[in-house]
């Protein structure tokens, strides 16, 4: 952390300590009562209706000052966006007395200042609707000086671009970038329209726990923490299924939850190790309803978020209306590779990966191998979302088999812009066999696969009291919010991801 104070900032507190002796409270107490938005009042004004406007409260930050003597104009900007502030020395001081403008308003403020002012609104000779500020109150003084940025004709084209400075201090990010504070709330619509699509069929949301016993329900490995008062270790979640999925045993037909999960795997432009996904099950239906389901939920979302089933990610266009293509992980393999694995042992995936230039290593099993293959030379194909479907059992210790093609379950994952957005099955019910499930992935963790699936006991005696036909799925809602706002960094849509500490 920075240890000493740069000139701004003891100018800044210089000009603090001036205001104090001034008698002016410059982190004041009292409630401000806003009236109207900078938005609101730069669309509804005109000069017909100039009377609804004689009296305006508004409050937000000093953006932009533009000195021109006794009268000065200036940029608020509140949390609906900018709006032109007219400050007149005659109109805000009483009598002899010029301080409020000449030291105070002149000297005294600067830049990120937040200010509450009062006055009526009115259209400059350049078209501009503006506030003519007849009172202004200083709210809070800001101690450290924000960024520069350029503009031109009110829009910025030259924003502040540096990661370190955007990741690192978010808060800063959104004053001066007005595009980033656009993309959480267009992901808080994302995120309320698929609650809204849940909700209206029937789906109960639910909380379940993040601190876990046994890091279940999905193939990752987890963070360890320690439970001082029951002295036992505990596991961040790295999924909520096996949860929701006893929900269904307890006698719910469609659960899910929006759920904060933690893996200790590596980071880049796709992966955070602190993540939200969305999953939901749901009673007496299978992977192929949920297909259909999926492809309802995304078009709505999509069209709820953006106004279109049309999205725009680096230049390339994204459909997310309905029907989306279908292709088996066998097909999709051979269609890219030219290798038909299909009746391949863990030997011959081990051949294939050798021509592939595909580097693995001996705690690798065969869904492991498949899914290396499919990872490395076919997923980044897959840029229209499409189901890839039909997995060998190996990758898929929770799913049901198929109940037409031997070796196989009945699972899909959706891949879009080369990335998989989600993942889902026919859930496995049967109790004995998803034991003996549990146990092979217990062989591929004594061969050293970090990532193999504990046995939850609690989870197969669940299952023992029965578990009606399930399908499940799990949404990653990062890398949908990546795709539903066109950023192709997963840090562009988590308002902290995670950085190492500074020095």
């Amino acid at each position: 952390m920075q240890a000493t104070l740069s000139e701004q900032e003891v100018v800044r507190r210089e000009k603090l300590m001036e205001l104090r002796a001034m008698g002016i409270d410059p982190f004041p107490a009292p409630l401000y009562e806003v009236t109207h938005t900078a938005a609101g009042i730069k669309q509804d004004f005109t000069l017909e209706n100039a009377d609804q406007f004689k009296s305006v409260s508004i409050a937000g930050r000093i953006m932009g000052v533009r000195d021109m003597g006794k009268a000065n104009f200036a940029k608020l900007q509140d949390s609906t966006g900018y709006i032109q502030l007219y400050v007149k020395r005659d109109d805000i001081c009483a009598g002899e007395d010029k301080s409020m403008f000449d030291v105070v308003w002149k000297k005294l403020l600067d830049i990120g200042d937040i200010i509450g002012v009062k006055g009526f609104g009115f259209i400059t000779k350049t078209g501009e609707t503006s506030i003519h500020v007849t009172e202004f109150t200083l709210l809070t003084k800001a101690l450290h000086p924000l960024p520069v940025i350029k503009e031109k004709d009110g829009e910025v084209f030259d924003a502040v671009t540096d990661l370190e400075f955007k990741y690192r201090q978010r808060y800063a990010d959104l004053i001066v970038n007005p595009n980033v504070k656009d993309t959480f709330v267009r992901i808080t619509k994302m995120k309320n329209a698929i609650r809204t699509f849940l909700n209206e069929r029937g789906g109960i949301e639910v909380d379940t726990p993040v601190l876990q016993s046994i890091p279940g329900g999905a193939i990752a490995r987890p963070f360890v923490t320690h439970h001082n008062a029951l002295d036992i270790p505990l596991y961040l979640r790295i999924a909520n299924e096996l949860y929701l999925k006893r929900l269904i045993v307890g006698g719910f037909e469609w659960v899910y939850e929006f759920s904060r999960n933690f893996r200790n795997e590596g980071m880049d432009r796709t992966h955070n190790p602190e993540f939200t996904v969305l999953e939901f099950y749901v009673a007496y239906k299978d992977y192929l309803w949920m297909m259909e389901t999926t492809e309802q939920l995304l078009e709505e979302t999509a069209i709820a978020t953006n106004g279109t089933s049309m999205t725009a990610v680096n230049g390339v266009e994204i459909d997310f209306k309905a029907p989306y293509k279908r292709i088996s992980i066998y097909d999709a393999i051979k269609e890219h590779t030219g290798f038909d694995i299909s009746e391949l042992d863990e030997e011959g995936l081990r051949g294939v990966c050798r021509q592939l230039k595909i580097e693995v290593d001996s705690t690798m099993g065969k869904g492991k191998l498949v899914d290396e293959i499919f990872g490395g030379k076919c997923e980044k194909h897959y840029i229209q979302p499409t189901f890839i479907i039909d997995y060998p059992v190996e990758m898929s210790p929770l799913t049901k088999k198929h109940r037409e093609k031997e070796g196989l379950v009945e699972r899909f994952e959706l891949i879009c812009n080369g990335k998989e957005i989600a993942n889902a099955y026919s859930e496995l019910n049967d109790p004995l066999e998803q034991r003996e499930r549990f146990e092979e992935q217990v062989k591929l963790m004594e061969r050293g696969d970090a990532e193999a699936m504990y046995i939850d006991y609690d989870f197969l005696r669940a299952l023992e009291y029965g578990m009606p036909p399930t399908a499940g799925i799990g949404f990653g809602i990062d890398r949908l919010a990546m795709l539903l706002t066109g950023q192709v960094s997963i840090q562009d849509v988590l308002l902290f991801p995670q950085m190492r500490p500074e020095a």
